[in-house]
């Protein structure tokens, strides 16, 4: 059974509320930046049980009147492709994909801000290609020896050369597909430049992670370091708050590091600066709604194992490099992790060694393990597959779900009419074809019914996954890592 440790329906009533109480606190403009994913937090659903991925859009449509999008993206992100981890695209791809998503949810776009900008060639193509859409672009720049040098950071070289961004609603969301876009920075930019214009305006955050009132090293706050470790984010005490209230909370470096702007910049606007620490900028209201403990600290604690596989292939690969793994290995330390915490890990091994060739293995919600190994006909990944469905439908292990006479004219079209080298069947290729079969077989039918179980399962391979069977698993629900090894050429299809 799949455990909750986190009440949604809590947290969407606290948050709100928060986020309601802010925005009252300041009169004609607020900047209010969202940090995170805004309709498709995964990682938020991953460590906190129970956490909705829209949780956030819920709560932003209740503002849908009174707010518009203000989308950041690095120009630096854009020429180096970097790309979201959880869907596989590129910064830039996701800006346009959350442009259309924003827009069907009836909420007003007011434009893309460039940060860094430096005229990158890739930055260039993609200005053009947000104009072509008629989509306001606007420039940032980086600012030298920023944060600490506010005489410059106040000055026309510092955010005054930054383009002023047009805004028409009271309350505005400044959000970007990933960390370390310049979301603050541009918040903080805006207050600038409205200053200037007379227009006293106010700025807040929501950002999920950390969870202020958790521990330091509480799981679920080291899980966001693993998750940000290419960022070289530490979470950390907040000194400001522990000096003024004298109570311990957490915040991130970043944070920390920018409060005296933020601080130095309401001075120059108010006269004083409303917020005492960056703990009091935040209206994160998590914490609150954590219902199980021990649940979200096992989920957080997997989750910094399944970023740690993540990493390690990426290391071998030559996207991550050695200082996010030592980070992750770090944090494993800490919490005296091993790759054979995942219990999914030590059942793919042995299967391997035992058969001699890639497996995989699939720790269900219910904690039982199936394994599937890898055969003529198909590979590793359709084999637990079925035989994950075959036990949630109480299904023989010995009964073929799939007859002999359907999956042979796939392997024909493949390496006859495709061009493919290997002839074993991909995830995908086996559902069409169980669900061909279930048209005229009860069995097949029954299995197909048990899908919807698999969402939660845990996937480990023991080679490197194709994109295709690794977007399956991932539709599915599950939650998939492997070993950084790639199968032996015989097996490598280079089509898949």
């Amino acid at each position: 059974m799949f455990k909750i440790g986190f009440d949604n329906d809590k947290y969407l009533k606290l948050q709100s509320e928060k986020i309601l109480e802010r925005v009252s606190q300041f009169g004609g403009k607020l900047y209010l930046e969202f940090g995170g994913k805004l309709f498709d937090d995964y990682h938020a659903a991953r460590v906190l049980p129970g956490f909705q991925p829209d949780s956030k859009m819920k709560m932003l449509l209740q503002l849908k009147e009174h707010a518009e999008i203000i989308l950041v993206i690095n120009a630096g992100d854009i020429e180096k492709s970097k790309r979201r981890g959880d869907l596989d695209i590129t910064y830039d791809a996701d800006v346009l994909r959350l442009i259309e998503a924003f827009r069907s949810y009836g909420l007003f776009v007011g434009g893309v801000v460039l940060t860094r900008y430096e005229a990158q060639a890739s930055a260039v193509q993609f200005e053009k290609r947000l104009q072509a859409l008629n989509i306001p672009t606007y420039h940032h720049y980086s600012i030298p020896e920023y944060p600490s040098n506010l005489p410059v950071i106040f000055s026309d070289e510092g955010f005054g050369k930054n383009d002023f961004i047009e805004t028409t609603h009271p309350i505005a969301i400044v959000t970007a597909p990933g960390p370390g876009s310049g979301k603050m920075a541009t918040c903080l930019s805006q207050l600038y430049h409205e200053n200037k214009r007379g227009v006293k305006a106010g700025y807040a955050k929501y950002e999920t992670f950390p969870v202020w009132n958790l521990p330091l090293k509480h799981p679920v706050n080291l899980a966001y370091e693993a998750a940000t470790a290419d960022l070289s984010d530490v979470n950390m005490i907040d000194p400001y708050h522990l000096e003024q209230y004298g109570v311990t909370t957490v915040n991130y470096n970043r944070d920390i590091e920018i409060f005296p702007v933020l601080e130095a910049m309401f001075r120059n606007i108010y006269g004083e600066c409303p917020y005492k620490s960056p703990t009091d900028m935040g209206v994160n209201m998590v914490g609150f709604a954590i219902e199980d403990d021990e649940v979200c600290r096992e989920a957080s604690r997997q989750e910094i194992i399944r970023r740690y596989f993540k990493t390690l292939y990426g290391v071998r690969s030559g996207t991550s490099d050695q200082l996010e793994l030592q980070k992750l290995e770090i944090l494993m330390n800490n919490l005296s992790l091993t790759p054979e915490n995942r219990r999914c890990v030590p059942a793919a091994r042995a299967r391997a060694e035992e058969t001699g060739e890639p497996a995989v293995a699939i720790e269900l919600p219910d904690g039982t393990i199936i394994t599937g190994k890898t055969s003529k006909l198909m590979g590793s990944s359709c084999a637990a597959l079925l035989n994950c469905l075959k036990h949630l439908a109480g299904i023989d292990d010995e009964t073929d779900l799939i007859a002999s006479n359907v999956l042979m004219p796939i392997q024909s079209l493949k390496l006859k009419h495709l061009g493919n080298h290997n002839p074993r069947l991909h995830t995908d290729e086996i559902l069409i074809a169980l669900s061909m079969s279930a048209v005229t077989n009860p069995t097949a039918a029954l299995a197909m019914e048990h899908l919807q179980e698999l969402y939660g399962s845990e996937v480990h391979s023991t080679v490197v996954l194709s994109q295709v069977d690794e977007n399956v698993f991932k539709k599915l629900g599950c939650n998939v890592t492997c070993e950084p090894v790639r199968q032996a050429h015989r097996l490598v299809n280079t089509n898949a």
